[in-house]
């Protein structure tokens, strides 16, 4: 069974630095659907004071990161972005690999099916197939959903080493001590099925009403892991269907995957 343990403090780090930090998690604020954003929104988002915000973005928009549009008064993301997010998606070769079989399980099940990276305490989606038969999540490649409470981010969490874990949850902890008890539970519960089963569910745990079945690897070159799940409204997709049916499908793809990359 899979512990979670708060990790130890970790030491002030002197080759840190903070200023490029900030301005990193100041284009992270960025969510999928968000057009543009004020300096006021940026700081509320990023936890950062106003006036820091201020100078990140001027020098953001110096840089060609951001744009600035005056009659809105807002900033959206700029093509110095784009440019990196390209350079980054034209390198996996995994997208390429996956997206036929990934494309028949999302016909089979009439679902969602999505590959997907870490960034923070999210899952950003870097491939997504859908059913053309049935309604499915409004969610498509740069999406962002969490890392602790959806079947996706637990899968990648089952995989991760245990210090990365524990780092990673206990973050999450401190972004939402009251809400702690119940994450944590989804966790171990995810992390146990993991161990028994070679996969994970979120069932109506990320949001009501949507179920997910997910599993991680590690690709044989040993870069970053990846975690392929297959999601949908929970009236479609019943977490029996998805056990009983999808779990087998999924762990079969993982497979061929892994021995198409090897090769």
């Amino acid at each position: 069974m899979h512990k979670i343990v708060k990790p130890a403090v970790v030491k002030e780090d002197r080759h840190f630095v903070t200023a490029l930090a900030r301005g990193l998690d100041l284009l992270a604020c960025f969510r999928s659907g968000d057009k543009m954003l004020g300096n006021q929104e940026l700081a509320e988002r990023s936890k950062l004071p106003k006036s820091t915000v201020s100078r990140l973005t001027y020098t953001l928009t110096k840089l060609g990161y951001l744009q600035f549009d005056e009659s809105a008064g807002k900033y959206r993301l700029g093509t110095a972005t784009l440019s990196l997010g390209s350079a980054m998606l034209s390198r996996l070769d995994v997208r390429q690999l996956a997206r036929p079989a990934m494309q028949q399980l999302a016909d089979f099940s009439h679902a969602m099916v999505s590959l997907g990276m870490r960034d923070r305490l999210s899952m950003i989606y870097i491939e997504n197939c859908r059913s053309q038969a049935a309604l499915t999540l409004s969610l498509d490649v740069g999406s962002r959903i969490p890392l602790a409470s959806t079947a996706m981010g637990r899968a990648y969490l089952a995989v991760a080493p245990q210090g990365e874990r524990n780092e990673l949850l206990a973050r999450a902890r401190e972004l939402d001590e009251a809400g702690w008890p119940a994450l944590q539970e989804g966790v171990q519960r995810a992390l146990d099925e993991y161990s028994e089963f070679g996969c994970c569910t979120s069932i109506g745990d990320w949001q009501a009403g949507v179920n997910a079945i997910a599993i991680a690897f590690r690709p044989p070159d040993g870069s970053t892991p990846v975690s392929i799940n297959c999601g949908g409204p929970a009236f479609s997709l019943s977490a029996d269907f998805l056990v009983r049916e999808v779990r087998p499908r999924l762990i079969d793809l993982v497979e061929q995957l892994r021995r198409a990359m090897a090769a």
